[in-house]
């Protein structure tokens, strides 16, 4: 899927501002045909943003079920000739979208794209309304996963119902990323792939294109940074070599731009799409995670799209402020846990040199519980099996061609010491590698190795680890020998590089003690340095992201006050103590 840009023959048009919003408490909306005129008794709603904390008003915070937007817009005459798309960035978790009262898509999934050509149901030169349907309902078959549970007591008036999740954020809603149309012309490029290698110091960079409609011919130009064309061929799909390519690297991006003009039968351009692109390689041998034939360690985070009042609605400022804090603080890499992040924190990556590990939302998948099974018929199951497939068919379709992105993550978490677990897992890597040949893949672990049942059909071993905390609670000394025993036994079994995806604790800015307790900023700075001892003596470890980046908002519960506080940033994004000694030892790594 091809972001939406200008060029001389595109246009794009922002539809994201104050929006009519509306509560459907007992989601009949549907029924009640709300989508058929112009909604009543509505309150305004900013998108993108997460509807949750805007209001004062609890109900629409915790409100389970559906939610309706809408908003009025003009498009010119002069767009009737062309195809004119509506493109959300991602609505959380499913949505169903009418235009003048005609339905014109729907989707699930609440953090992927997706898009509608809705040219026959625009009026041109006259006022148009757009009316979105949005439930925030996780179940088993959702990425998330969740269940609604309905209260049946005395003790609950009739028909309370909660949303119960099993992942540790906040539930968010809304319409939480930018909406769009783009105008195309009549036969237009509709996908571009692009695939890069390197051979001595030429770059080859493989490219296929898709056109809907009729063409002549295509043409492929790569400029470099200065606007010069360095390579050219002709063909729906070729080969372009680069003399003495500069390489897209970690720290230190270098972007072409491949621009694809379709021409038509008398050698006219008829649309043209321009795409930056990196080239890098990318494999795994022995120990080494190489990129550009050198070994790379990542050293970053776990992160969240999280912000004050506007949830996990795209904010650029908050975006590029992200980017400043771990350029600041020498990180070099980040997993988009858990699921996939805007396509402009995207861009932004490819822009900035940094490496992204991206994660499908395949999170929840464990109930902590071992009583409790969950890859079974009544949970995880073959419902879920195709959505999770499907997802990840989105999420290779709208990143394959980010030089940022280096490995896909399947899922976290979930129960795979489970035997059921295996079969699942087995089906999701062989999709994966069937869409993407380029790229490792991983799952991120909770499981010991000698339990877990999924880590062989993976390259690479990422585990999430919390001693001294969740267990053995402020018992820092147990960390080194617990640690070093752990992640020398997923090494020994499945022979594979490990990154340790997670560990931290959590800490209340300010709150200090010597000797270090649990929640003071000197226990978590000294819970780090011991997990660092024993990362830097294994030489299979290949990467350390802390938990987390920064505070983030969860649902309430008496082991969450104001969320979780892992962060080395607070919320609103001021560091920790641990936030400088990071710092110290990132940039003497990266140096």
């Amino acid at each position: 899927m091809l972001y939406p840009v200008e060029s001389e023959k595109r246009e794009v048009k922002s539809l994201s501002g104050i929006w009519n919003f509306k509560l459907d408490t007992d989601d009949t909306g549907e029924k009640d045909g709300w989508f058929t005129k112009k909604l009543t008794d509505t309150i305004p709603m900013p998108v993108p943003a997460s509807y949750n904390d805007i209001t004062q008003d609890a109900s629409i915070r915790d409100h389970v079920g559906e939610v309706w937007y809408e908003t009025t817009f003009f498009v010119p005459v002069s767009w009737k000739e062309k195809k004119v798309f509506v493109r959300f960035g991602s609505v959380s978790h499913s949505a169903k979208v009418w235009l003048n009262g005609a339905k014109v898509t729907s989707h699930k999934g609440g953090f992927l794209p997706f898009e509608a050509d809705v040219s026959v149901f625009l009026e041109y030169g006259e006022e148009n309304r757009m009316t979105v349907k949005v439930s925030n309902i996780l179940d088993w078959s959702s990425l998330p996963v969740g269940e609604i549970k309905e209260w049946h007591d005395d003790m609950h008036e009739k028909g309370y119902r909660t949303q119960e999740y099993f992942h540790d954020f906040f539930n968010f809603s809304g319409i939480h990323r930018p909406v769009l149309l783009s105008v195309v012309p009549k036969n237009y490029i509709a996908d571009i792939s692009v695939k890069t290698n390197v051979q001595n110091t030429d770059g080859i960079v493989k490219y296929e294109t898709a056109i809907q409609g009729a063409f002549g011919t295509v043409r492929a130009k790569l400029f470099d940074e200065d606007r010069k064309v360095v390579a050219e061929s002709f063909g729906i799909k070729g080969q372009l070599v680069v003399k003495n390519a500069k390489l897209w690297q970690p720290g230190k991006s270098y972007l072409y731009t491949l621009a694809i003009e379709s021409l038509d039968q008398k050698g006219e351009i008829e649309d043209i799409y321009r795409l930056p692109i990196g080239i890098r390689t990318v494999e795994i041998k022995g120990k080494q995670f190489l990129i550009n034939g050198k070994p790379f360690y990542f050293q970053g985070f776990g992160k969240h799209e999280d912000m004050n009042i506007k949830g996990k609605g795209y904010d650029d400022v908050m975006s590029v402020k992200d980017f400043n804090l771990m350029k600041w603080i020498g990180a070099n890499s980040f997993r988009t846990s858990h699921y996939p992040y805007a396509d402009e924190i995207m861009n932004l990556a490819d822009r900035e040199g940094f490496i992204v590990i991206d994660e499908v939302p395949a999170v929840g998948m464990n109930k902590w519980n071992r009583d409790e099974k969950i890859f079974s018929p009544e949970r995880v199951n073959e419902k879920t099996l195709a959505h999770h497939l499907d997802t990840i068919g989105e999420l290779i379709d709208r990143d394959k061609n980010h030089p940022c992105v280096v490995m896909w993550s399947v899922a976290n978490e979930p129960t795979s010491y489970e035997e059921e677990s295996a079969p699942y897992f087995e089906a999701v890597a062989k999709h994966t590698r069937e869409l993407d040949d380029t790229r490792p893949i991983t799952l991120v672990n909770c499981s010991s190795p000698d339990e877990c049942k999924v880590a062989q059909f993976f390259d690479v071993v990422c585990v999430n680890r919390y001693f001294g905390w969740y267990s053995d609670s402020g018992r820092l000394e147990v960390i080194p020998i617990q640690l070093e025993r752990e992640l020398s036994g997923w090494f020994d079994r499945f022979g594979k590089p490990v990154i340790l995806s997670e560990y931290g604790a959590d800490t209340i800015p300010g709150f200090h003690s010597d000797p270090p307790v649990m929640f003071t900023e000197e226990f978590q700075c000294e819970f780090l340095r011991l997990y660092h001892t024993v990362l830097d003596k294994l030489d299979f470890v290949i990467g350390e992201h802390v938990w987390n980046f920064a505070d983030f908002a969860t649902k309430q519960g008496t082991t969450r006050v104001g969320g979780n506080k892992k962060g080395v940033f607070t919320r609103e994004r001021q560091p920790k103590m641990a936030a400088h000694f990071l710092k110290e030892r990132w940039n003497k790594k990266i140096g």
